[in-house]
């Protein structure tokens, strides 16, 4: 396995060097405070929020028209980033940042023109890394632009949520649940509410994603029914998921990817900040969290390899101990990782399930995945096969993590075409 992670690690530097909460349902977005025109500036989309947010899930409240240079071949396309409302873990209102692009040419298929609501892979959790703002060529540590251009050339529109975290002064809730399957519904809803834009609320809806952005999108599928309940989900593709925060953690504690494991720890509390953290750090802790604050992906798995989280606290806590740590309420650390975990309380349609899912789902990763636990990754797949939920399963890829996110990218492009052609979808559990 190390070998194959030196590979991977190496495959990156490449990259690095190319130019270039409980959920309630909630009313649909009202629509009177869209925007007069898209002529937001930079500095509008990713200010950092007010004390208080108004408005709707879904929301528009800002957007400006973008050229999509990290999205190879040309495709002819109108795009724009977005700034819009969410819901974070706690329930409240925040705001959020993304990118919508809608092919030019016209839709020929059946209905209105369908969304792709996607979510990228890990890129990092500084502000300069939000997926939107490499999309446009403005930094460039990314690796999936030839994955949104099979949606766009299949017809498709993609509405790409950055993720929270993005906004000026922030830093990204990494893994956590609640705010990634919101923030990815609602940039479909604000998708539909741009001035100029040409997609309607009655088309179809498909959630795709890998590795972050695969847990994401069975977030998404998972709060779909009772946050989102107007939108049209027909389907939900998600690869490299890791199901079960803890035991990714375990595996990633000490390897050449503790980056990930960093970047978790950071985002997690930057979600829950009344939880001990701060306070637990020695000198080299605090360093670190500024290393997560500042890096990118490949930045943050330079700084953090083979980094225990042993070594970052002045009593030299370890993972065990600290799940065990209580916050307000007696709440511990160990209680919020576990309310992460995929496939918990979920159900078809009408089984009273806390999440109720009746779309097909296909979960997808390599024979070679090196980061990502195999276990955690099966048994999220198995947790929704004995749901009853219609779930389509390939683990036979012959690549490792990075690699597997290109080599599924047809079939996750075919799977969600055919949904939104009315086609069945026949399971294999």
């Amino acid at each position: 396995m190390r070998v194959r992670s030196l590979i991977t690690t190496a495959a990156l530097g490449v990259a690095l060097t190319v130019p270039a909460a409980a959920p309630q349902a909630v009313a649909a977005p009202r629509d009177t405070t869209a925007p007069a025109g898209c002529d937001a500036t930079d500095a509008d989309i990713y200010a950092p929020p007010p004390a208080t947010v108004q408005g709707s899930p879904g929301d528009l409240l800002a957007c400006r028209p973008a050229k999509l240079t990290n999205i190879p071949g040309d495709v002819p396309m109108r795009a724009w980033k977005v700034r819009y409302v969410s819901t974070d873990v706690k329930g409240a209102r925040n705001v959020v940042t993304g990118t919508v692009a809608i092919p030019a040419a016209p839709w020929t298929g059946d209905g209105s023109r369908p969304t792709v609501a996607f979510n990228p892979g890990t890129l990092g959790s500084a502000e300069r890394c939000a997926f939107s703002k490499q999309l446009a060529g403005e930094y460039v540590d990314m690796y999936e632009g030839g994955n949104l251009n099979l949606f766009l050339r299949a017809g498709h529109a993609v509405a790409a949520t950055d993720g929270v975290g993005y906004l000026s002064g922030q830093v990204h809730t990494y893994m956590v649940g609640a705010n990634a399957g919101h923030a990815l519904l609602d940039i479909v809803r604000a998708s539909r509410r741009i001035p100029g834009g040409t997609l309607t609320a009655d088309g179809d809806v498909g959630i795709s994603g890998y590795s972050e952005g695969g847990a994401a999108a069975l977030w998404g599928a998972q709060l779909a029914a009772s946050y989102a309940p107007e939108l049209n989900v027909v389907g939900a593709a998600a690869g490299g998921v890791p199901g079960d925060l803890k035991v990714t953690a375990k595996q990633l504690n000490g390897s050449l990817f503790a980056g990930f494991l960093a970047d978790a720890l950071v985002g997690l509390h930057a979600a829950h900040p009344e939880m001990p953290f701060t306070e637990l750090m020695n000198e080299r802790g605090t360093r670190a969290v500024q290393d997560v604050r500042s890096h990118c992906l490949f930045g943050t798995l330079a700084a953090f390899l083979g980094a225990r989280v042993e070594d970052f606290s002045a009593d030299r806590l370890t993972l065990e101990q600290i799940y065990a740590l209580r916050g307000p309420g007696g709440v511990t650390w160990g209680e919020i990782v576990d309310r992460q975990r995929l496939g918990a309380g979920i159900g078809v349609p009408s089984s009273g399930a806390r999440y109720e899912i009746g779309f097909p789902v296909f979960q997808y990763r390599g024979w070679f995945e090196e980061i990502i636990p195999h276990e955690t990754e099966d048994a999220t797949r198995r947790r929704y096969c004995d749901a009853g939920i219609t779930t389509i399963w390939k683990h036979t890829y012959p690549a490792e993590h990075l690699t597997t996110d290109w080599a599924a990218a047809r079939d996750v492009t075919n799977f969600l075409g055919d949904r939104f052609e009315g086609r069945p979808a026949e399971g294999n559990c």
